[in-house]
C-alpha cells in the first residue's frame, strides 16, 4: 500500500513537472519595447519558431500522445504466463496428488505474472510517448525564446 502511494505522488508530481515545463515562456521587455512591439514580436518569434522547428505547439498541445491500453496490450505475455504458470502447477500438482488443482493455480498465478508485465511494458511506452511529446513542445519555446531574446527581451 505505501509503495502504491509512493507511486501516485511520484507520477502526481512529473505530471505538474511537466505541466510547468510545458508552458509558454515570459518574455520582458528589456529595452523598452511597447506593448504594441512586444505583441508584434511575440506574433513573428511564434511564427519563426514554428517554421524553424516543423513544430505547432497550438496542435501538438490539442494532440495527446498515444496511450496504449486494453487487454490486448502485451503481445500474448498474459497467455504466456498462464501457460508457463499452468505447466509449473501441473508438476506441483502432480507431486502432490492433483495436477489438475495444480494447473488451475499455476494458471491464474501466470495470467498475473503475465499482466504484471503487460502493465509494465505499457506504462513504460506511455512515459515515453509523453517524453517525447514533451520535447516537441520544449524545442519550440527554446526556438521561441532565443527569436524573443534576439529582440532585446529578457526570457524567464
Amino acid at each position: 500500500m505505501r509503495n502504491l502511494m509512493r507511486i501516485s505522488i511520484g507520477i502526481s508530481a512529473l505530471c505538474m513537472a511537466f505541466t510547468a515545463m510545458a508552458q509558454k515562456p515570459l518574455a520582458y521587455p528589456a529595452k523598452g519595447q511597447s506593448a504594441q512591439q512586444q505583441s508584434r514580436d511575440d506574433g513573428e518569434c511564434y511564427v519563426w519558431a514554428k517554421q524553424n522547428t516543423g513544430i505547432d505547439p497550438a496542435v501538438v498541445a490539442q494532440t495527446p500522445p498515444p496511450q496504449a491500453t486494453g487487454p490486448a496490450v502485451g503481445g500474448g505475455e498474459r497467455a504466456g504466463g498462464a501457460l508457463r504458470g499452468a505447466a509449473g502447477g501441473a508438476i506441483i500438482g502432480g507431486i502432490a496428488g492433483d495436477a489438475g488443482e495444480g494447473a488451475a493455480i499455476g494458471a491464474v498465478v501466470g495470467t498475473m505474472a503475465g499482466g504484471r508485465r503487460a502493465r509494465q511494458n505499457q506504462q513504460a511506452q506511455n512515459q515515453q510517448a509523453q517524453a517525447q511529446h514533451q520535447q516537441k513542445i520544449d524545442t519550440f519555446y527554446r526556438a521561441y525564446g532565443a527569436c524573443m531574446e534576439g529582440r532585446g527581451y529578457s526570457i524567464k
